[in-house]
């Protein structure tokens, strides 16, 4: 009876092993599924001769179809010139205000060191917070000018510098102003984000003309590179310029897809023909192996590597990579930061009451206005959904006539806004000062009372109308998950010229990706936008 179980089992794995083979690898690194037609087609179509991604070099040394002379306004040298800004700026500044403040505001106690003594210590404190920027990446190639990271690593740098100036002081007992920490470091790091805003803004505008962009192609089959050609080149300022595509075949040009360069296998000889500075590889096109002997290949030139992971709108503050069992793991927060959210919390309504002190006389005169113009109450309050779907009552200065809501139903064909929210760049039910408060968006202001009752935030989603809500449907519910604030991601991005899914798309990514730098970026913009006027009527 054994004899016969072994036999039967024998013949049954001999049948598996003859119908399921693994996978095969081809030549340009891509996994191949084992059918008898791929496993006989492993070496796909390429524009070229083809190299061993391992071989010294993958590449033929061959005039460029592109030369550093055509891309001299290169991302490489901008971007440097930009970094060395930042670092001449952070140091020099740190130098002086330290200096100064030690100048100025000399300690009482400790052990005194002179002058120069004052001013070589402010030149080592200039280089421990140059040198914590660089660790916490702040000077990265590849972020600079694109994302909140910069402005992220020196407000951590200067707290740390603040730290160890601290310890020093107490573990040496030598005389160190209090004034270099609770003036000179926090203005470093103040005048360190001015300095990066003066600087990002020069740089987005010669990438608006076309400099200081990074060349990239592409890697991944059609549907991938063209979906990542229209996200990388949705807007100039990040930085990235796509100069052409690889796909896993050669077989000529693809209607709707940048230049076709080469297939996979061409990505080295592609990267040295048409200078290129990095390389995006489409998620799951090339993993393991493979893509471990394309990094091996791209180090024999200068372009950079990009892997996209197939995550949508999650930002960095939620990824964290693991290094496991010789694997790069992608861990994503999925729970929602409790403590910072309540955090969050109690400085929207410390700041909100204080503004509410601080604007109280800015209130009675618009109140009048208000009165003077129009027949009716300073104030209009509605009613809105909150946080989990809870209803209150938001405030806002009036600015329409009192019968404007019996008036909006004639008017909703004439909305200039797709969607459920209805905007009119031409309302006939606003009033003159209306008008005037709603450029300037300082209609908005009496939500601060909400911020402080704990109904609304300073930055958040907007708050909807119960009607609004009603025609949700599946994600757009996710706004509902936060607490709605009086600015937001959408309002600084164009406000009501958005259509209705960018903007849902918007708010769904600050949900997902809330952080307290957002916050603070949300708020800069918003200043902007409202000094700007754009899309507000």
């Amino acid at each position: 009876m054994t004899s016969l179980d072994e036999d039967a089992r024998g013949a049954l794995e001999g049948r598996l092993a003859a119908d399921v083979q693994p996978d095969q690898i081809s030549d340009d690194g891509v996994r191949l599924p084992a059918s008898a037609d791929h496993v006989q087609d492993r070496r796909r179509p390429s524009a070229g001769p083809r190299h061993a991604w391992t071989a010294d070099p993958p590449f033929e040394r061959r005039k460029p179809v592109v030369s550093g002379a055509d891309t001299r306004w290169g991302w490489r040298r901008s971007v440097r010139v930009y970094r060395s800004w930042l670092v001449l700026t952070d140091f020099l500044v740190t130098v002086g205000l330290v200096t100064a403040a030690a100048w100025l505001r000399p300690a009482t106690s400790g052990q005194h060191v002179g002058h120069v003594g004052t001013f070589l210590a402010a030149i080592a404190i200039g280089l421990i917070l140059v040198t914590l920027t660089t660790l916490t990446r702040g000077y990265n190639l590849l972020t600079l000018g694109d994302g909140a990271e910069e402005y992220q690593s020196i407000l951590r740098a200067g707290l740390v510098t603040a730290g160890i100036v601290i310890a020093v002081a107490y573990l040496s007992e030598l005389a160190i102003s209090r004034y270099v920490v609770v003036v000179a470091l926090p203005s470093v790091v103040v005048l360190g984000w001015v300095a990066r805003y003066c600087g990002r803004r020069l740089l987005h505008r010669q990438r608006g003309l076309g400099r200081a962009l990074m060349r990239t192609v592409l890697v991944g089959d059609e549907l991938t590179v063209s979906k990542l050609a229209r996200q990388l080149s949705k807007e100039s300022y990040h930085g990235y310029e796509v100069v052409g595509v690889c796909l896993p075949s050669y077989l000529g040009q693809v209607g709707g897809l940048p230049p076709v360069l080469g297939a996979m296998s061409d990505v080295p000889q592609v990267v040295v023909d048409h200078n290129v500075d990095v390389v995006v590889v489409g998620a799951g096109q090339l993993v393991g192996e493979p893509l471990q002997r394309l990094t091996w290949a791209l180090g024999h030139t200068d372009a950079e590597l990009v892997v996209s992971p197939g995550l949508v709108e999650v930002l960095e503050p939620r990824v964290t990579v693991r290094p496991t069992i010789g694997l790069s793991l992608l861990h994503v927060e999925t729970t929602k930061p409790t403590v910072r959210l309540r955090l969050k919390a109690l400085v929207d309504r410390i700041g909100a009451l204080a503004l509410v002190i601080a604007l109280s006389p800015v209130f009675f005169f618009i109140a009048l206005a208000i009165r003077l113009d129009s027949r009716g109450p300073a104030f209009f309050k509605q009613t809105r959904v909150g946080e989990g779907g809870r209803l209150f009552t938001m405030w806002k200065f009036r600015s329409m006539y009192v019968d404007a809501e019996a008036r909006r139903a004639a008017l909703l064909e004439d909305t200039d806004r797709d969607g459920p929210m209805f905007k009119m760049h031409d309302d006939p039910r606003i009033t003159r000062v209306g008008r005037l408060l709603r450029r300037t968006s300082v209609d908005e202001l009496p939500q601060l009372f909400n911020v402080a009752r704990g109904e609304m935030s300073l930055v958040g989603p907007r708050p909807p109308l119960p009607s609004e809500v009603d025609t949700y449907r599946d994600a757009v519910h996710r706004r509902l998950l936060v607490r709605p604030g009086m600015t937001g991601l959408w309002q600084v991005s164009g406000r009501a010229d958005l259509p209705w899914a960018e903007s849902i798309q918007l708010d769904l990514r600050y949900v997902d990706n809330w952080s307290f730098a957002m916050d603070a970026q949300i708020l800069w913009r918003t200043v902007r936008a409202v000094v700007g006027g754009k899309g507000a009527y």
